[in-house]
């Protein structure tokens, strides 16, 4: 390497130094320019921060119970196409397989209303 060519290279330690000055002197709007404000939760704002954080703490577990009724209708779709396969091959009948949607439906509406008694509590 030539001499002018090492003394124009920038170390981190040189980078490192002038970032709180680079930040610093940067104008506020300029650091969260393309963020996203934050949304309130569904129930509103609250009247403070406790109120705020158990209505997001609400709107917490009605991800979990969106989740839990998804996964439910994921299970009973595979229990259905596995029986379905096995009429195929001789080892279940049409009959069986009705009877495997049939309980997986009620399983589901069951399942859906649990969940939307459960959050009226909250």
């Amino acid at each position: 390497m030539n001499a002018s060519s090492t003394s124009r290279r920038i170390s981190s330690r040189n980078v490192a130094a002038f970032a709180p000055l680079a930040i610093g002197t940067a104008p506020l709007p300029s650091l969260a320019a393309g963020l996203p404000t934050m949304e309130d939760p569904s129930r509103g704002a609250g009247s403070g921060i406790m109120q705020t954080l158990q209505n997001y703490g609400y709107d917490i577990v009605l991800l979990i119970a969106l989740l839990v009724v998804a996964s439910m209708f994921v299970g009973v779709c595979y229990h259905a196409y596995t029986r379905y396969s096995e009429i195929h091959t001789g080892r279940a009948t049409w009959g069986q397989f009705g009877l495997s949607v049939a309980a997986g439906a009620i399983l589901l509406v069951v399942g859906i209303w649990l969940l939307t008694k459960a959050t009226g509590v909250l």
